[in-house]
């Protein structure tokens, strides 16, 4: 077993690597926290509830030796509705087209059923590396850490595949996550960059708001809302009559919600919640566009959305 706490440097001259990584492991294991720490911006949401991550949104890394753009599938998990069934699909579609994948296991909880059934899936990608990243290595001791890495190796054992790396790491510490770039880059295939320089995300702006919105209404909605929470951007349009040098961008959304009894929740007593909801967004939408704006957010309810498959196709998914 081979851990990896240390850097091999690259020689001069070599050769220029471009390709695809993705991050799996169960709901809530840190993939987005870990997209945006290599990223060095926010591109995935990141919320403390499970399941949260819908859209496959890619991060991209520019180096100097390498462009390495990070594909983030939703939490693979065992479906309940058809929008998890749909869910799985993404996710093992995107398995099969990756360069990496980088399994997350966080270091403060020990292997569960979730882990191993990712796993079991894993070992059927025959060809594809897998790197194991052991997350929120802040939260532990060195103990604890140790007996995680050697479970983690166990597994792949167990399950007849080897694994590329294990390399330990903490988003939130920044401890490592460069190493773990030096690490997938080798695995990448030769050749030019796929994206241009000075883009982190191929994500259309709406959806990267839409997304940036639910974030902010999930925060705090402890009960069963996660789920229930969708949110369409209808329309971005410059605000007319405005001057060159202050313009101000108008943004019209919805939050979508499955049932009437939900509303009061996202609302809030007299607006309140709903209002800090906009507030929080905005400034992150501004600092996203580089522009003022102006956020209209309403609240529909669309019934059951999440088992209806032409209210699916509607919200996007």
């Amino acid at each position: 077993m081979s851990v990896r706490t240390q850097s091999s440097e690259e020689p001069a001259g070599a050769v220029h690597r471009a390709g695809f990584a993705c991050f799996v492991g169960r709901p809530n294991a840190g993939k987005s926290t870990l997209t945006n720490a290599l990223v060095g911006q926010k591109v995935a949401i990141t919320a403390n509830q499970p399941q949260t991550t819908r859209h496959t949104v890619r991060g991209i890394v520019h180096r100097p030796d390498a462009q390495l753009i990070l594909v983030d599938t939703p939490g693979l998990h065992k479906p309940r509705t058809l929008l998890g069934e749909r869910l799985n699909d993404i996710v093992r579609t995107t398995w099969a087209e990756v360069d990496v994948i980088g399994f997350c296991l966080p270091a403060n909880e020990k292997l569960g059923p979730g882990d191993r059934f990712i796993a079991k899936e894993l070992a059927s990608i025959k060809k594809t590396p897998k790197i194991a990243i052991v997350t929120k290595t802040d939260l532990v001791d060195g103990k604890t850490l140790a007996e995680q890495l050697i479970a983690i190796d166990q597994l792949g054992q167990e399950l007849g595949f080897e694994w590329a790396e294990i390399v330990p790491v903490s988003a939130v510490g920044d401890k490592q996550v460069g190493l773990l770039a030096d690490l997938i880059v080798p695995l990448l295939p030769e050749g030019p960059a796929l994206y241009p320089e000075g883009d982190l995300t191929d994500e259309p702006e709406q959806v990267m708001i839409a997304e940036l919105i639910r974030e902010a209404a999930l925060e705090g909605v402890r009960d069963e809302l996660p789920h229930s929470i969708a949110v369409v951007v209808e329309e971005m349009l410059p605000r007319e009559d405005r001057p060159a040098d202050k313009p101000l961008l108008d943004i019209h959304a919805f939050v979508y919600i499955e049932r009437p009894s939900q509303k009061g929740i996202i609302i809030g007593p007299k607006g309140k919640r709903l209002k800090e909801v906009g507030i929080k967004s905005r400034k992150q939408i501004e600092a996203l566009l580089g522009t003022p704006v102006f956020l209209d957010l309403h609240v529909k309810v669309a019934k059951d959305w999440q088992r209806d498959p032409r209210q699916l196709r509607k919200l996007g998914f």
